[in-house]
Order: structure tokens, then C-alpha cells, then sequence
């Protein structure tokens, strides 16, 4: 996993809870790069959930919960950092060029980035897509997040609710409906 969510994560954390709980994260994990990470760099995903987890049980949040807060935020990072990757035909516009725009414009940048795969395709009528996600990491809540994020930037009300999980949640799809 790149290192820019590392980074952007304990940002978030020392913003919402404080310097000390970044340092009680790091210290009680058994993280092999000792919470020392840099954006360009790669690490291990379970190093954030080793992190998600302990950050779960001292603020008393599910893993779930802190995982779609922070891919909301993380959302934000992203549209500030590569504005390029965002168009101007809307949110399902945006949500059904993943794969097949967005990914591949981000591996040109990062070549060793492992991004997982979202397939797109609008269910009955305008307001409602199917997203299928499938990743080993099984971020799918993250992915809730981002998603969130996205209606969030592209000014529209959404719903999203996961339709089907599988292999333990390393592939998920879920239904995002268009609110108003």
C-alpha cells in the first residue's frame, strides 16, 4: 500500500484525537517499520489495520466506522493533490472511470501501486449504481469512504449499502443511490 495513506492516516489522527494518540497507536503495534513511513514509499497493508485496530479500541469507533471516515477524508487529499483525475460529468461519471481512467493514470505515476478493482454499471434508471470492489486488502469500507467523499465533492446526496460480501470482504459490491 502506498505510503501517502499511512501518512494522510496519522494526520488525521493527531488532527481528531491528538499527538499522544498517534504515539500510543505506534507504540502499542508491532509494526515492522515502527510507524515511519513516507508518501512515495510502500508498505504492508496490515500495518494499518494493526493500526485501525488499536485506534478502534482507545477511541471506542468501529474498524468499519474509522475506515469510512478515513477514506472520506483521504477523498479530499486526493482531489487537492490530483485534481486531473476528476472530471466534470458528475459523480457516476466519476465512479465508473476507476478502472478503466483513473487507475491507469495512477499507475503511470506509481507503477508499484496495488489498486483494487471497481467495476462500474448503473442498475434501473439514473439513480442507482452497482459498484463491484475487490481487493485483497478487503478496504471495502475505506472504498465506502471515498465514495462518500466524491458525492461529498460532486455536491450530491448518496446512500451506499453493500449489496454482497464475499471471500471475506475481498469482494464486495455495493449499491450507491442518488438521494434528491
Amino acid at each position: 500500500m502506498k505510503g501517502i495513506v499511512f501518512t494522510e492516516f496519522l494526520e488525521l489522527v493527531e488532527d481528531k484525537f491528538g499527538l499522544e494518540t498517534v504515539e500510543e497507536v505506534i507504540s502499542t503495534c508491532d509494526l515492522e517499520t515502527a510507524g515511519s513511513y513516507t508518501a512515495i514509499g510502500t508498505y504492508d497493508h496490515k500495518e494499518m489495520f494493526q493500526m485501525v485496530s488499536v485506534l478502534s479500541k482507545t477511541q471506542n469507533i468501529s474498524v468499519p466506522e474509522l475506515l469510512t471516515i478515513y477514506g472520506e477524508h483521504f477523498f479530499g487529499i486526493l482531489a487537492k493533490g490530483y485534481p486531473q483525475f476528476l472530471n466534470d460529468k458528475g459523480l457516476f461519471a466519476f465512479l465508473e472511470s476507476i478502472d478503466n481512467y483513473i487507475h491507469p493514470q495512477v499507475l503511470k505515476l506509481y507503477p508499484d501501486a496495488e489498486l483494487p478493482s471497481f467495476r462500474a454499471s448503473m442498475n434501473e434508471g439514473k439513480n442507482e449504481l452497482l459498484l463491484v470492489y475487490q481487493s485483497i486488502r478487503a478496504m471495502s469500507d475505506f472504498a465506502v469512504g471515498l465514495i462518500q467523499g466524491a458525492s461529498k465533492y460532486y455536491g450530491r446526496k448518496i446512500k451506499v449499502e453493500i449489496v454482497e460480501k464475499e471471500e471475506n470482504g475481498q469482494h464486495v459490491t455495493l449499491k450507491v443511490t442518488l438521494i434528491g
